[in-house]
């Protein structure tokens, strides 16, 4: 089965089940043979090992065993499969030639004086006249298509890729680039003690490749929260691989809205009696009807919701009496949220013209719109249906609804908080998101009624949430000038504004989080015990997810927050790549340096191409098919660091300011290389597969983003993921530098406050809950702490923060069956539950692998 990416708006590759599964799982499925042993295939295999070596992948024993039994036609088109999803995956099957093609050592020193010859040739340059900068004769001639007229002594063929005025990309067979192109070498194998990358990966055998769909689309419809785009893709993928003929397979709930709307419209695909009657029976709400409607017509979620397409006659009926099952005032209240959007559904439903079939639906419209009963036909059965319900009544001949949410808002208005309670107490999650709010309310005399609400909220919320108000809450007796919060959208965009909310006592924030940390480990606690856990203290660097509907679909999954170190001795080396579709794109890799204060120390992007310990490889102004373009930048960490700088942040602008959306490719992402193999290669190989530590797509409305900020200091990398405001066009760091430092400097403020929880401190909660011991590692070694006799897990929970433990050896590990690590590198025993950042050699088909999203939705 195979699907196209949703993630650009003009895809430009398949998406295979077999890629899905190589990237969630790092199982490949060898063609099942009763054949000896292939003599022969050894060179064959020997030779995809180092391939596959080359691009950060290692074969494990069993799936080297399965491949000496192919023969050796197969065993070279499975390998060639393989190293192309291989590829895809960090983005090696592009052309990465940069725009200087020796870069980074030929990078022009002087930007202003190159900018100064490109102007004079584009300006005064004439074709039978010598050269306007050298005086050349006959060195002059034009470049296809752009028709610049280019002196090939000013402007060596052998240092560019482009046109060397407008940077523009040239026809490949164009004179200017065949003549500069470096003659063919012999490939220079990588020594096998060489640096490989932290992310380093062996592949497994899998060995049932449906049910290894199943189990990965199982976990997705698991998930209590929204899906990022990189997972809806893999949704669409594993439920395309599913057969609709029998349906025992689907989980009685499906926790996550949009997914499960996403699921409900797949089913609609091929309508039969049977999937009518599992939508019915997985429709909860309105809500959910709204968002199968929106899915059914193309679009991806309320925000941005699409002309409703229309609704056969079977299916209205459907839906119509799975709404009919719901109460008018909850209806009415649900419905009112979308209101616009209820009126088209309407339009599409026609609840009117079954009134006396299915009159609480009927009902709730006629409230929602207004109509006067006077003139509808069901107007008697509707009066009927509306005096039966509490808070619904007839004024005037309109049905009115007491409104929940106006009473909430009044009630805050008012200052009255227990009366908020008392109002949002069957809104558990909406009560935690005005957690903050009520507790300013409540002050001294309903202090202690608001916190044990609070309590009992997180018990029944959605764990995302629960999580959410912990980080946000916990940091609130704190001064903070700024706030930072990410609004519902398309577009991941982090919103800075002043905070001018009074400080809460000290004391109330320990009770809060006192109530909240409970009802976690209550959460947790009611999960299988295992004898034996492992939690890794280099999670506590680690951010849980949230605000994913917006993440970027990654090599490596990290929530926005999170921080990875940076190896000593090595050279970042940042990369984006990009492929136009319907207009010329212009894509710029760029990087702003700030000192301690966030002052703006410089920059090294298309307008300087060198900075102290930053270098460019070069601004392409196009990027056509099929080729696309690619942009370097490396950084020296320690000399920028000794120039005074403290934050580089990364982005990539769209100069003219084409949306993501509008490519028909873009990716992103850094290496971290040896600076000893840095000097003379980088012209013959700026990309090296091997040591991508990070790939992420491009994706969404946006025109900026801002993936990054490295903290020079202390030689780490901060994931921030976020999208920047910008208007206009001509995007570029020297016009938004300051609006950068503004919204890096209060990501960066927040997440070091504690703001969002991490996962090491998520680990401690559930081993806390479900193990009685627990192996605590902190870099390389391992400590041991027991649960007492009669010990509380809110006790036990705080030794595994404090107590440094008994010492333990890695065999001890051998018996975990709840494992939370940076890598996965452990023992494991079979049937665990493993998270790990970076899994290494952990195989998906012995141990249940979890997603960092799957660790909050334990909770669930």
């Amino acid at each position: 089965m195979a699907t196209t990416t949703r993630t650009q708006h003009a895809p430009t590759r398949t998406v295979t089940l077999a890629r899905v599964l190589l990237h969630r799982r790092a199982t490949v499925y060898v063609p099942p043979t009763g054949d000896p042993i292939n003599v022969a295939a050894e060179p064959g295999i020997a030779l995809l090992e180092a391939d596959l070596a080359d691009r950060g992948w290692l074969l494990s024993v069993g799936l080297r065993a399965a491949l000496t039994r192919l023969d050796t036609p197969d065993l070279a088109a499975f390998g060639s499969a393989l190293l192309a999803d291989c590829d895809d995956l960090v983005g090696g099957d592009r052309d990465h030639t940069p725009l200087f093609r020796r870069f980074p050592d030929r990078v022009p020193h002087n930007t202003l004086g190159l900018y100064v010859d490109r102007i004079l040739a584009a300006w005064f340059q004439m074709m039978a006249l010598p050269c306007v900068l050298c005086f050349a004769a006959g060195t002059v001639r034009p470049v296809n298509p752009c028709a610049h007229l280019v002196c090939t002594d000013c402007f060596q063929a052998a240092d560019y890729s482009a046109c060397p005025i407008c940077y523009r990309a040239l026809d490949r067979d164009d004179p200017f680039l065949t003549a500069g192109q470096p003659a063919d070498e012999p490939a220079v194998r990588r020594p096998v003690d060489a640096a490989g990358p932290t992310r380093l990966r062996v592949l497994h055998r899998g060995s049932d490749m449906p049910a290894d769909a199943r189990a990965e689309l199982l976990g997705l419809l698991a998930r209590p929260g929204a899906l990022p785009p990189g997972e809806v893709d893999d949704l669409g993928v594993l439920l395309a691989a599913q057969d609709r003929t029998d349906l025992t397979w689907l989980p009685a709930t499906v926790p996550g809205r949009e997914t499960k709307a996403r699921l409900l419209s797949w089913l609609l695909d091929e309508p039969t009696p049977a999937t009518l009657d599992k939508v019915t029976d997985l429709l909860d709400t309105a809500t959910d009807v709204l968002r199968l409607l929106v899915a059914r017509s193309g679009g991806e979620s309320l925000i941005d919701r699409p002309r409703l397409a229309p609704v056969a006659r079977p299916l209205r009926r459907a839906l119509l009496a799975a709404l009919d099952r719901i109460t008018v005032p909850q209806l009415v209240e649900d419905m009112r949220r979308h209101r616009g959007a209820w009126i088209a559904v309407g339009e599409r439903l026609h609840p009117g013209e079954h009134a006396h079939r299915w009159p609480r639906i009927a009902t709730a419209f006629t409230a929602l719109r207004g109509t006067d009963l006077d003139r509808h036909p069901a107007g008697e059965a509707i009066e009927w249906v509306a005096s039966s319900f509490p808070g619904v009544r007839i004024a005037g001949q309109r049905v009115r609804v007491a409104h929940r949410a106006a009473r909430v808002e009044q009630a805050l208005a008012d200052g009255n908080a227990m009366t908020a309670v008392a109002n949002l107490t069957s809104r558990p999650g909406e009560l935690l998101r005005r957690a903050d709010h009520l507790l300013r309310l409540a002050g001294r005399a309903d202090g202690d009624a608001v916190i044990h609400a609070i309590g009992r909220a997180a018990e029944q919320a959605a764990p995302a949430v629960v999580l959410s108000t912990l980080g946000e809450i916990r940091t609130r007796h704190e001064d903070r000038q700024r706030r930072v919060f990410f609004p519902a959208g398309r577009t991941g965009t982090a919103h800075v504004i002043a905070d001018e909310r009074p400080r809460l006592p000290l004391l109330t924030v320990g009770q809060t989080v006192g109530v909240l940390g409970d009802a976690i480990l209550t959460r947790a606690a009611a999960l299988p015990p295992v004898d034996r856990a492992v939690i890794d203290r280099a999670l506590d660097k680690v951010i849980a997810p949230f605000a994913e509907r917006t993440a970027s679909r990654a090599l490596v999954t990290l929530a926005r927050g999170s921080v990875l170190p940076i190896p000593d001795g090595r050279v970042v080396r940042l990369f984006t790549h990009w492929m136009e579709s319907d207009e010329r794109v212009d894509l710029d890799l760029s990087v702003a340096v700030y000192d301690d204060q966030w002052r703006h120390v410089g920059t090294c992007d298309y307008t300087s191409l060198r900075l102290p310990g930053a270098t460019h490889s070069g601004d392409f102004t196009s990027a056509p098919a099929p080729r696309g373009a690619s942009e370097f930048i490396d950084l020296d960490v320690p000399t920028l660091a000794a120039g005074g700088g403290r934050w580089a942040v990364v982005s990539v602008l769209s100069y003219n300011n084409v949306p993501f959306t509008g490519m028909a490719e873009a990716f992103a992402g850094f290496m971290v290389r040896d600076q000893t193999a840095e000097h003379g290669s980088g012209a013959r190989s700026p990309f090296d597969a091997r040591q991508v530590e990070q790939r992420f797509d491009l994706a969404g409305p946006g025109k900026v983003t801002i993936p990054m900020v490295v903290d020079l200091q202390s030689r780490t990398m901060r994931w921030l993921d976020v999208a920047a405001r910008v208007t206009g066009t001509n995007h570029a760091v020297h016009r938004h530098h300051h609006q950068f430092a503004e919204v890096a400097s209060a990501l960066v403020e927040s997440f070091e406050a504690g703001g969002r929880v991490t996962l090491g401190e998520l680990g401690r909660y559930l081993a806390a809950a479900r193990a009685r011991e627990v192996l605590v590692r902190d870099g390389d070694g391992l400590r041991l702490l027991r649960r007492g006799e009669g010990e509380s897990v809110k006790a036990f929970h705080a030794r595994l923060r404090d107590e440094p433990g008994e010492p333990a050896t890695v065999e001890d590990a051998a018996s975990a069956g709840l494992q939370f690590v940076g890598r996965g590198d452990l023992p494991v025993p079979d049937g665990a539950e493993v998270y790990a950042l970076h899994p290494a050699g952990l195989d998906a088909s012995r141990v249940r692998l979890l997603a960092a999203a799957d660790v909050a939705g334990l909770l669930a």
